[in-house]
Protein backbone atom coordinates (compact mmCIF):
# COMPACT_ATOMS: atom_id res chain seq x y z
CA UNK A 1 0.00 0.00 0.00
CA UNK A 2 1.27 3.44 -0.96
CA UNK A 3 0.54 6.42 1.31
CA UNK A 4 0.17 9.88 -0.24
CA UNK A 5 -0.53 13.22 1.47
CA UNK A 6 -2.67 15.77 -0.36
CA UNK A 7 -1.47 19.40 -0.27
CA UNK A 8 -4.50 20.34 1.89
CA UNK A 9 -3.51 17.66 4.39
CA UNK A 10 0.10 18.88 4.51
CA UNK A 11 -0.99 22.48 5.08
CA UNK A 12 -3.35 21.60 7.93
CA UNK A 13 -0.93 19.06 9.41
CA UNK A 14 1.66 21.81 9.95
CA UNK A 15 -0.89 23.75 12.03
CA UNK A 16 -1.91 20.97 14.43
CA UNK A 17 -0.02 20.67 17.74
CA UNK A 18 3.20 18.61 17.72
CA UNK A 19 1.62 16.10 20.10
CA UNK A 20 -1.16 15.46 17.56
CA UNK A 21 1.41 15.13 14.76
CA UNK A 22 3.26 12.48 16.77
CA UNK A 23 0.01 10.66 17.51
CA UNK A 24 -0.85 10.73 13.79
CA UNK A 25 2.44 9.00 12.93
CA UNK A 26 1.75 6.37 15.61
CA UNK A 27 -1.70 5.77 14.16
CA UNK A 28 -0.30 5.74 10.62
CA UNK A 29 2.10 2.93 11.61
CA UNK A 30 -0.83 1.00 13.03
CA UNK A 31 -2.90 1.76 9.91
CA UNK A 32 -0.18 0.36 7.65
CA UNK A 33 0.07 -2.80 9.76
CA UNK A 34 -3.67 -3.40 10.10
CA UNK A 35 -6.04 -1.00 8.38
CA UNK A 36 -9.02 -2.38 10.27
CA UNK A 37 -7.56 -2.20 13.79
CA UNK A 38 -10.39 -1.29 16.21
CA UNK A 39 -8.43 1.63 17.74
CA UNK A 40 -8.49 3.40 14.37
CA UNK A 41 -12.27 3.17 14.02
CA UNK A 42 -12.05 3.29 10.22
CA UNK A 43 -15.43 4.18 8.80
CA UNK A 44 -16.94 5.47 5.57
CA UNK A 45 -18.18 9.04 5.62
CA UNK A 46 -21.40 10.49 4.27
CA UNK A 47 -22.43 13.69 2.53
CA UNK A 48 -19.73 15.69 0.78
CA UNK A 49 -17.12 13.12 1.92
CA UNK A 50 -19.09 10.07 0.75
CA UNK A 51 -16.10 8.69 -1.18
CA UNK A 52 -13.82 9.03 1.85
CA UNK A 53 -13.03 7.28 5.10
CA UNK A 54 -11.98 8.56 8.51
CA UNK A 55 -9.61 7.29 11.18
CA UNK A 56 -9.38 8.41 14.80
CA UNK A 57 -6.12 10.09 15.75
CA UNK A 58 -7.27 11.04 19.27
CA UNK A 59 -10.67 11.29 20.90
CA UNK A 60 -11.27 14.53 18.96
CA UNK A 61 -8.84 14.55 15.99
CA UNK A 62 -9.61 12.72 12.75
CA UNK A 63 -7.77 12.13 9.48
CA UNK A 64 -9.81 11.77 6.29
CA UNK A 65 -8.54 9.64 3.42
CA UNK A 66 -9.49 8.16 0.06
CA UNK A 67 -8.50 4.66 -1.02
CA UNK A 68 -8.05 3.90 -4.68
CA UNK A 69 -6.63 0.48 -5.53
CA UNK A 70 -3.41 0.26 -3.52
CA UNK A 71 -3.02 4.02 -2.93
CA UNK A 72 -4.29 5.76 0.20
CA UNK A 73 -4.42 9.55 0.01
CA UNK A 74 -4.84 11.46 3.24
CA UNK A 75 -6.74 14.63 2.36
CA UNK A 76 -7.59 16.39 5.64
CA UNK A 77 -6.81 16.36 9.34
CA UNK A 78 -8.50 18.25 12.13
CA UNK A 79 -10.88 18.11 15.04
CA UNK A 80 -14.25 16.49 14.64
CA UNK A 81 -15.99 19.88 14.69
CA UNK A 82 -13.58 21.38 12.13
CA UNK A 83 -14.10 18.58 9.63
CA UNK A 84 -17.81 17.87 9.92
Amino acid sequence: MKIVFHKHFKKRFQKVPKKIQEQFYNRLDLFMENMSHPVLNVHRLEGSYSECFSINITADYRAIFKKELSVVTFILIGTHSELY
